[in-house]
């Protein structure tokens, strides 16, 4: 399997799905939606991936999938703006151009990624609307771990910035990861599969490769800010460093975090044992996340 063409095969998908939402029509708010689109339109769409292929070990009808690919992805976006905000992380690049709040100012950056929240809730509250009465509790469900995914996604924003510069606990370091950029991936795959109807069986093991998939894009996250390129890595190479910020890096040293990383990663391949050939997708998506430069 060529990972990189089928990522490319999804990533396609869902801009395309994307496309259809973004708000392009003249209206006294135009520059607020200009800069939601700014930041939306760009980057990897590993979340609605997750969705999508974690959907498709059961079932084919991607169609199913796309508000939430949709919703998770836009969810992701308004994580990233704020996360580059002078208050947060400060950062000048994302994606290789300037963050939201250098291109436009900190205000409409602010209220971009308030827009881009709130829109995702829309587009789920469409989606309950139309579904059918024997539906609802399936997608009630999948709404609430949406929601939590976003409160959790929060809290470890807030543990991160609140222990900035201070020496931590390996326990405190794992929260903040798992809650920072875990929760996301995690429900990621728990809304493919249970739009499947996958058994609970299934989502255990689905959402224990989640977990630790999730943990394992922060480690490399942590790696790649110490010595990845920044003319691939799309922003400035160092700056968890500069901030003061306990990563993997500083708390296990390079050769400890890329240990670390190597480990969990064939953690959660293993998880995906009972799938077979099915699972391959998210067995190689596991060993990219591994071997990503950017």
């Amino acid at each position: 399997m060529n990972i990189k063409e089928e990522l490319k095969k999804y990533q396609k998908q869902i801009n395309n799905e994307l496309e259809k939402k973004i708000r392009r029509h003249q209206c006294p708010e135009e520059v607020l939606n200009q800069a939601m689109e700014y930041s939306l339109m760009g980057g990897k769409r590993l979340r609605p991936i997750l969705i999508m292929a974690t959907y498709q070990l059961f079932k084919e009808d991607i169609q199913t999938c796309m508000p939430y690919a949709v919703a998770i992805e836009m969810v992701h976006n308004f994580s990233l703006i704020h996360d580059d905000l002078p208050g947060i992380d400060n950062d000048d690049f994302r994606h290789g151009k300037p963050t939201n709040h250098k291109q436009y100012n900190e205000a409409t950056a602010i209220l971009a990624g308030d827009g881009l929240l709130n829109y995702a809730y829309l587009i789920l509250s469409e989606e309950l609307s139309r579904s059918k009465p024997e539906e609802l509790n399936q997608k009630i469900r999948i709404v609430n771990e949406f929601a939590q995914a976003i409160d959790r996604l929060i809290a470890g924003e807030y543990i991160d910035t609140e222990l900035e510069g201070k020496k931590i606990k390996e326990e405190e370091l794992r929260y903040i990861h798992e809650n920072k950029t875990g929760a996301l991936l995690t429900v990621c795959v728990r809304i493919g599969a249970i739009l499947a109807e996958c058994t609970e069986l299934e989502l255990d093991s689905l959402s224990r490769y989640a977990n630790k998939i999730g943990l394992a894009f922060q480690i490399k996250d942590d790696i790649l800010s110490e010595e990845g390129n920044e003319a691939i890595l799309g922003k400035p190479v160092g700056n968890d460093k500069a901030l003061g910020k306990c990563t993997y890096v500083s708390q296990y040293g390079l050769s400890g975090a890329k240990q670390a990383l190597h480990q969990i990663i064939q953690q959660a391949i293993n998880e995906l044992g009972q799938f077979g050939e099915k699972a391959e997708f998210l067995k190689e998506l596991a060993l990219y996340i591994q071997n990503r430069d950017r």
